[in-house]
């Protein structure tokens, strides 16, 4: 069958004849350049090295010159791009040079439905290049635009997900030592314990022998890689603490500031401390431990949200509703945002139960239960994990601690 791919022409530059548009596609081996400059109807396509920023400069800067010299005016540049392995620091490049930079989730472009669409690097960075055109336009449903965190914000992250990793690590390893031992028929032995050195010295097989010579060396280098990661686990938990009494000192001075102003001493209505404050100030929640407030402060408070819906769908704890006809059905929350976050407040929603009995999202969640199990359980936490994080977002960002939440007894 004959294809149903037309040409891509750029129709939104005539209306928009100050404008350059530009799509980048990035990969491993190379960087795909389709721009769209005013007065043209095609676009262009250029070929460049991958991750080579003076390259790509220089490719802008010279359309942006050949579209000023045609049009007789300033040129804007903006361009777009896909969030993912290369993380912001192309973007970063571009706001430094004066480029309106934008990133785009992947997964909000529209694509072709049909069972075996063509995919090239160019089709992508045409599919790209029309949606910044429409979304220049102000057709913001178009898709979802991506809000880069400033450096200092990425990088305040890396300590909760380096402790992430090494979790995970922590568990393989001592995994790993378990799986060995029970190849011997031996069971029960605790590798992260304080005595496993010792213990493992001592260890028989099953029939009373000594552990086999290769094996209980492999356990030993095995050993040393878990303690190893012990170490560092310990040190990245330091670190956390350390930010986290900072930003709790930078708290309590701005309520302390706000309250000599207002004339009062009320600390449940305390003036917000922004967001560099959002980790101390969680802190200060019962029930919300410093490993918690580290990833709500780094992945979720570290950007502004105009309402609490945005709130949710940061989180991809928004419902999404499947309505068609006389189809109405539910089909849970969408799943689409940051999982850490969602994660992070599905565990910390239990915990909310235990800690915060009294609160009234708590006295919520039992009446809309009460003696349901299973399924309805599950449900109606998720909801109380999306009412908990927009409550959380408001104690950060207005002061307001959540109805019937205790706080924790300050030292002195």
């Amino acid at each position: 069958m004959p294809s149903t791919e037309r040409p891509f022409t750029a129709t939104a530059a005539g209306e928009q004849d100050a404008t350059l548009f530009a799509a980048l596609e990035l990969s491993l081996s190379r960087w795909v350049v389709v721009a769209s400059a005013p007065g043209e109807s095609k676009v262009s396509k250029h070929t460049l090295p991958a991750c080579d920023g003076p390259a790509l400069l220089a490719l802008l800067d010279g359309l942006r010159g050949r579209a000023e010299r045609r049009s007789g005016r300033a040129v804007t540049v903006v361009t777009i791009q896909e969030a993912g392995r290369d993380g912001f620091w192309v973007h970063r490049l571009l706001e430094a040079h004066g480029v309106r930079s934008h990133v785009v989730d992947p997964s909000s472009v529209a694509v072709n439905r049909r069972s075996r669409r063509a995919k090239t690097d160019r089709i992508d960075a045409e599919a790209m290049l029309r949606t910044l055109m429409a979304w220049s336009r102000g057709e913001r449903q178009v898709c979802s635009m991506v809000h880069p965190p400033t450096r200092e914000a990425e990088d305040a992250r890396r300590l909760s997900r380096e402790r992430e990793a090494l979790l995970a690590e922590r568990i393989r390893h001592a995994n790993r030592i378990k799986g060995l031992l029970a190849t011997q028929g031996i069971f029960g032995f605790e590798p992260t314990r304080h005595d496993r050195r010792a213990r493992l010295a001592d260890l028989r097989t099953a029939d009373g022998q000594r552990l086999p010579p290769r094996l209980s060396t492999e356990l030993w280098r095995q050993m040393d890689r878990l303690e190893l990661t012990m170490q560092q686990l310990a040190t990245v938990e330091a670190e956390r603490d350390a930010a986290l009494a900072a930003d709790g000192r930078a708290g309590s001075a701005a309520d302390a500031a706000a309250a000599d102003c207002q004339g009062g001493n009320d600390t449940r209505a305390a003036a917000p401390v922004g967001r560099e404050g959002a980790g101390g100030r969680l802190l200060r929640l019962k029930g919300i431990g410093p490993e918690t407030a580290a990833v709500l402060a780094g992945e979720a408070f570290f950007r502004d949200f105009r309402n609490r819906r945005e709130v949710a769908a940061y989180a991809g704890l928004a419902p999404s509703p499947w309505q068609s006809g006389g189809v109405d059905n539910e089909q849970g929350i969408s799943k689409a945002g940051n999982a850490r976050v969602r994660k992070t407040m599905g565990q910390l929603a239990w915990l909310w139960l235990r800690n915060q009995p009294d609160s009234a999202l708590s006295l919520w969640y039992r009446n809309k239960v009460r003696d349901g199990r299973g399924r309805i359980k599950r449900i109606a936490v998720v909801a109380l994990a999306r009412k908990l994080l927009v409550a959380l977002w408001r104690f950060v960002t207005q002061g307001v601690v959540p109805a019937g939440a205790a706080l924790k007894a300050q030292a002195g």
